[in-house]
């Protein structure tokens, strides 16, 4: 098991701050290419890849903490508002640009809002809920599903002529919705007894 490491600027979490400092640069370049017509936008193809990144350096930063043997305090806090405001930033800018519905919004941030509550209770009492493996799941299909929609937009003229492109994502995004609120409850039933 990875041992707590006492410096607070390690390289996993330079990594997780690179991730946030990224997201206000991301969106303000996704709301500079938010039209897109025609068969193929640059602008829409640098905010998918800058979008690809954001969402891979989650992996890193994990991979560096624990192979360095350097999990932090500050890592395990940071890491995880990073991943919503990953998620939650860009599925706004989705719902701006009318490609997904508000009810994706409403469920992914009630989870994240009751959740975040439910550990700030159950920590009062010293008990301390980990992430589970089905709340990885949820944040790596959902970050799929966001970069799928995004790199439709580089070439819009796809999604017109191959519209099960478009289905597919569209469909792995709801599967993110149900593992969302999945994990949710799955949360919920393991802290049942600190709450009852």
């Amino acid at each position: 098991m990875a041992g707590k490491s006492n410096n607070l600027w390690t390289p996993a979490n330079v990594v997780t701050m690179i991730r946030v400092l990224l997201l206000p640069l991301w969106l303000l370049l996704a709301e500079t290419f938010a039209s897109v017509t025609g068969s193929f936008s640059f602008g829409a193809m640098v905010v998918a890849l800058l979008y690809v990144v954001i969402s891979l350096t989650d992996k890193l930063d994990g991979y560096l903490a624990r192979s360095r043997n350097e999990v932090t305090a500050f890592g395990q806090f940071l890491d995880p508002i990073a991943d919503k405001l990953a998620v939650i930033v860009a599925l706004c800018f989705l719902l701006e640009v009318g490609e997904v519905s508000a009810w994706v919004i409403l469920v992914v941030v009630s989870r994240e809002f009751l959740v975040s509550g439910l550990r700030m209770v159950v920590a009062a009492k010293g008990v301390v809920v980990p992430a589970s493996n089905l709340g990885k799941w949820k944040t790596a299909v959902t970050m799929v599903a966001i970069c799928g929609k995004l790199a439709l937009r580089v070439v819009p003229i796809v999604a017109g002529a191959a519209p099960f492109v478009g289905i597919t994502f569209d469909v792995l995004l709801w599967v993110a919705v149900i593992l969302t609120a999945w994990s949710g409850i799955d949360y919920f039933v393991k802290c049942w007894p600190y709450l009852s």
